[in-house]
């Protein structure tokens, strides 16, 4: 609920003078600190109000007496434990005692009137003096060096300092002492408060007074953000809080959760110090973190002078807090009649809800001393039916809670008696939920219906049955309702109080005529509902009134099943079966009650059953067979739950009687390979015990239960398992993927496993189908301990996969360093090469590259064999390019030298052209400040300007044109220019980034094979800005390709459109017959009648052929490979990653 407002305890101070409590604190007389939100959040500042602060004093009185023996014990502990500091403080806090008594005594009379000694004062001062002594020397008469004032600041357990307590004790004198001996003003004790702050808060003016000069901030906070202003403020000290002021004290400073002096003040009722504030500046509208304004602080803990004083200045009194709670509602949440009657006086919104939708009456009418609050909301026109979001009106609140006088004072004002809310429930309903006797008596009285339909359909009668409150009942029943009516599922208020558990409300039921075996629309009877709840009581009484005990249920199951379920001992179940419960039938799925228990692990409830019929006959013979016309056969076995689910005691009842152990469910998996998948040692080691078969294997992937414990990591199963099978090398058994057990633990990195495997004699390098050893899993996977561990019992790092791929292959492909390292270790240990290269002629050091794992690259070009140009074409320094892995070909370049940015592949084409065709500039630049040769040509005579044109790489065009210079006169075989690549692909903006640098008139209208210009290709293809650039340069119109068509004509789809564009073209204008389009026209009529009508019209024969992929060009095998995925997909998908 949105009332309940709380914010962390205030800062420590002296407490109210209603309750002052003293306690010992290491020798002097100290404040005890106040308790607050002990009761609960009650208010903005966790305190309760005036009867919760009056109860906190008295408490706090009572057990003052014990905590002060407490505090002096402990003093003198500490006193022989460690007596420089104690000796010290101990004198602070005598001269502070001393000090203060003196102020506090009456002027004596006569021979006494001679004023106190100032004898422990001067020890104080004495023994600062003579620990701050030069040239002393230690017992033996060794010289020390002097440490002025070192023991002055010395800190207790607490951290508190010497000053701390002679500022707590208020003695001027022993502060002045400390001071004159240089005592830290700065010194924090644990919750980081100063002397200052213990100042402010026991109200030590003149020692603050003595303090404040020192200090270079007066607003230093404690732990809780909190200034000495807050803590002045809370205690109500006006002197302290004038001082403060006077100092630069920052009036507006917040703590952590953004409260100020002034929310203090205003909570404890200090209204002179709040006075004072608002005098200095205060915001009386300043907020917390929750919104909450000195307003709804001074309203929540009942303190009427504030809050006049407040209102009079003119404060928003319907301001809400961050909930939406006004002043009013905290007021009412909190019982503080007098706060409301002021508010509601000044003009305070009776009915304004909160984000919840609550008014000032719903709080007043669930608060615990809200009485009079409500009957002032009511007699100033408050609302009664107003709702809440949740539909619930201030009735339902007094239903809730149990506030009998309430409701009939909110049901006078003129309440509707059932209104309900957003889940139907009248007030009526709440009452018999949560058991209000005499509110159901009052609603009932005042004509509350009593078959009006709640949540669910449920009527009032149903809630109280469920709840158990037969009291309730019976003032229901006696209003005349139908006891046999149905909620909305067909539950009766019978299978209500079957559920709930009270035998009395049973029972009443029972006697008024309830039938006991009315289904609901599960088909469920009340004994389901008694059954499936254990209520042993009402199970009883329902059997004995003559309810079936083998009814079925729309699952099929009786209640003996939901016995099974619920029953941990057995008590139901017995007398169900006592009464004829057959055990042996079956629900829908197949189950009967002996499945239930074993799911369930209730041993009990299995050996009860077994007395009755032996457990191998039930699985035998169903009882389905003399309920139902067919038998309905689980396929998993009570052995198969119990395994799984790690039942062992009900394990091994089942075991006892049911002689298959090696039964199979519908995957042809065991309880042993369940327990073992699911790492249940104890279930494990009793089916063992009893004979279960260890190596048998289920019927799709084909693994043992020795698969399964590896897979998991289940070692201790897996050391039972392996240490039980038969023969000795079942510890090598192949799944149907051919992968031991010792595979599957390197792949899920189960360290314990691997080793226990090796320790039985596992083969190291045993082979699956695709030619994979445990060490080529641990590579991918990159688990460094198992990888080790394959090391040190001799694993080969050099075995290569079907692939061609070895351990080392893979580790660098995956970029695991760790396991790099270590194989790489091991090849030179065995005097091998490691630059092996697979099927297709890559080594490590190309995967490396390929994938930009650059400290793998990092480790493999230390190492000499590696910076030999081994295997394909395709460098490393094309894979690293390709992929935009800069710091790859970087350090690549860097340690084999400039030379191989020229470097060719097996069609002629250099890194360059590779960072070309995937528009890769920052390898562009890297391998350009290289000196690569931005002109170099390829076997089908493309430069990388061509490549980037072809494939519309638009940031390497613009970067080759006009950083690089690349020449664009170069043509391709088939004489294509880089204008004419960038056309034919429709790349405009490469087109014109070309077009940019081009100023020869020849080179725009240069023709490739075909004859054909780049105002051709663009005409082609569309490309309007292309077209008008071209002829902006002077490309020609009339230019014919290889066709005899003209750029114009080229824009036909086909060659008989071209030629019917071309007659009228003739047609509109008068030609010579010297011209290209008179020849042209007369070739298209000379050919009209031609019967190759159906060839179709290619504008470029050349150019239209399929663009150059770089898969093609980079084809590194030419399938996609994922190099490992999961253990069942990882060879189906093992094809080439490039």
């Amino acid at each position: 609920m949105g009332a309940r407002l709380t914010l962390a305890s205030p800062p420590r101070g002296r407490q109210s003078r209603r309750a002052v409590v003293v306690i010992l604190w290491s020798g002097v007389w100290m404040p005890r600190r106040p308790r607050t939100g002990a009761a609960g959040p009650r208010g903005p500042l966790g305190c309760v109000g005036k009867r919760g602060r009056e109860a906190a004093a008295a408490e706090e009185a009572a057990d003052g007496g014990e905590e002060e023996r407490k505090q002096q014990g402990g003093e003198s502990s500490r006193r022989r434990r460690d007596p420089p500091v104690p000796h010290l403080s101990a004198a602070a806090a005598a001269a502070g005692r001393l000090e203060a008594g003196r102020r506090r005594r009456p002027p004596a009379r006569g021979l006494l009137s001679a004023r106190p000694p100032t004898c422990r004062l001067w020890a104080l001062e004495r023994l600062l003096r003579r620990q701050r002594r030069p040239g002393g020397g230690d017992r033996h008469g060794v010289p020390q060096t002097p440490r002025p004032g070192a023991r002055v600041n010395a800190k207790d357990s607490k951290w508190l300092t010497p000053l701390h307590r002679a500022v707590a004790s208020c003695s001027e004198e022993a502060v002045q002492v400390l001071l004159k001996h240089s005592a830290d003003v700065n010194a924090r004790d644990k919750n980081w408060q100063t002397p200052l702050h213990t100042a402010a808060a026991n109200k030590a003016v003149k020692c603050a007074e003595a303090l404040v000069p020192l200090l270079s901030n007066v607003n230093v906070s404690d732990r809780a953000g909190r200034t000495a202003l807050h803590h002045a403020a809370l205690s109500g000290h006006g002197e302290m809080v004038k001082l403060l002021l006077s100092r630069g004290a920052n009036i507006n400073a917040f703590d952590k959760k953004d409260r100020r002096a002034i929310h203090w003040a205003a909570y404890m009722g200090h209204i002179e110090v709040v006075k004072l504030l608002v005098a200095h500046g205060a915001e009386v509208t300043c907020k917390d973190k929750k919104s909450y304004t000195p307003l709804h602080a001074a309203a929540s803990s009942g303190m009427i002078s504030v809050v006049k004083y407040l209102l009079d200045l003119g404060v928003d009194m319907n301001e809400p807090n961050a909930y939406g709670n006004t002043p009013l509602h905290v007021a009412c949440y909190n019982g503080q009649d007098v706060v409301v009657n002021e508010l509601i006086d000044s003009g305070a919104n009776v009915n304004q809800k909160n984000e919840k939708g609550f008014t000032p009456l719903h709080f007043a009418a669930a608060s615990t001393h809200g009485a009079l609050c409500l009957e002032l909301l009511v007699g100033n026109g408050a609302d009664v039916n107003m709702k809440s979001k949740d539909g619930k009106t201030p009735l339902h609140m007094t239903a809730l809670h149990g506030r009998f006088s309430r409701s009939q004072t909110i049901i006078q004002s003129g309440a509707v008696i059932d209104c309900e809310d957003k889940n139907g429930n009248t007030p009526l309903h709440i009452a018999a939920r949560y058991g209000h006797e005499l509110l159901i008596n009052t609603l009932i009285t005042s004509g509350a219906d009593t078959a009006k339909r709640g949540i669910h359909g449920m009527f009032p009668l149903h809630l109280a049955a469920l709840s158990g409150f037969s009291d309730c009942c019976r003032k229901l029943l006696s209003s005349g309702f139908d006891i046999d009516t149905p909620d909305d599922f067909g539950r009766t208020c019978l299978h209500a109080a079957a559920a709930g558990g009270n035998l009395e409300c049973l029972n009443l039921l029972l006697n008024t005529g309830a039938d006991f075996n009315k289904k609901d629309k599960f088909g469920r009877s009340p004994l389901h509902y008694a059954a499936a709840n254990c209520n042993y009581q009402c199970l009883f009484a329902l059997v004995g009134s003559g309810a079936s005990v083998n009814d079925l249920d729309e699952r099929g199951c009786t209640p003996l099943h939901y016995a099974a379920t619920s029953d941990t001992d057995g008590k139901c179940l017995e007398y169900l079966l006592r009464n004829d419960a057959n055990p042996g039938i079956r629900d829908k799925q197949g189950y009967n009650a002996v499945h239930y228990s074993a799911a369930y692990g209730h041993r009990l409830c299995l050996q009860l059953i077994a007395s009755e019929t032996p457990l191998d006959v039930l699985m035998e013979t169903s009882g389905t067979d003399m309920l139902n016309d067919s038998d309905n056969r689980a396929t998993i076995s009570p052995l198969h739950l119990a395994a799984y689910h790690g039942h062992h005691q009900a394990l091994e009842v089942l075991v006892q009687s049911l002689l298959d152990l090696d039964v199979r469910n519908s995957s042809g998996r065991t309880p042993l390979d369940l327990a073992a998948f699911k790492g249940h040692v104890e279930c494990v080691d009793v089916l063992i015990n009893q004979g279960a078969s260890i190596l048998v294997k289920d019927y799709i992937l084909k693994r043992t239960p020795i698969h399964a414990a590896a897979t998991n990591g289940h070692s201790e199963c897996l050391r039972l398992l392996i240490g039980n099978a038969e023969p000795q090398n079942a510890v090598d058994i192949q799944d149907g993927n051919g992968q031991t057990p010792l595979m599957l633990s390197v792949l899920n990195g189960h360290t314990d496993c691997v080793y226990s495997l090796l320790n039985k004699g596992a083969n190291v390098d045993a082979k699956d189908r695709w030619g994979r050893t445990a060490l080529h899993r641990g590579a991918v996977t990159g688990h460094e301990e198992c990888v080790d561990a394959l090391l040190q019992h001799g694993a080969n790092c050099l075995f290569r996969d079907s692939r061609g791929r070895t351990p080392i292959h893979l580790s660098a492909a995956c970029g695991h360093i760790g396991v790099l390292g270590a194989l790489l270790q091991s090849a030179a240990s065995m005097d091998a090469n490691p630059a092996m290269v697979d099927n297709h002629g890559y080594t490590a050091l190309h995967w490396a590259c390929y994938n930009g794992h650059e400290t793998c690259v990092e480790l493999l070009l230390e190492q000499d064999v590696f910076q030999k140009t081994e295997g394909n074409a395709f460098s490393p320094l094309h894979c690293a390019v390709i992929n935009d892995n800069e710091g790859a070909a970087e350090m690549l370049i860097d340690t084999l030298g400039s030379s191989i940015v020229n470097a060719t592949d097996s069609k002629g084409r250099t890194p360059l052209h590779a960072a070309a065709f995937t528009d890769h500039v920052e390898c562009l630049q890297l391998l350009l400040s290289h000196n690569a040769h931005v002109n170099s040509v390829d076997s089908s005579g493309k430069t990388p300007l061509m490549m980037a044109a072809e494939n519309g790489q638009t940031n390497t065009v613009e970067m080759l044109v006009s950083s690089a210079s690349a020449d664009l006169t170069l043509q391709d075989n088939s004489k294509n220019t880089a204008l004419h690549l960038a056309c034919s692909k429709g790349h405009e903006t490469s087109a014109l980034l070309i077009l940019e640098k081009i100023t020869d008139r020849n080179l725009i209208n240069a023709t490739n094979a075909a004859l054909q210009t780049p105002l051709h290709v663009a005409a082609r293809n569309g490309l309007t800005m292309v077209v008008q650039e071209l002829l902006g340069k002077g490309a020609s119109v009339l230019a014919v390709d290889e066709n005899g068509y003209t750029p114009a004509l080229a824009c036909a789809p086909n060659k008989d459109v071209a030629d019917c564009l071309a007659l009228i073209l003739a047609t509109m204008m008068p030609i010579s017959s010297s011209s290209p389009l008179s020849s042209l026209t007369f070739n298209a009529i000379n050919r009209y009648t031609n019967t190759s009508k159906t060839v179709s019209f290619e504008a470029l024969p050349i150019m239209r052929n399929e663009p150059s992929s770089y898969c093609s060009f980079n084809n590194i095998g030419g399938e996609q490979e994922y190099l490992y995925t999961d253990v069942d997909e990882l060879n189906d998908s093992d094809s080439e990653t490039y």
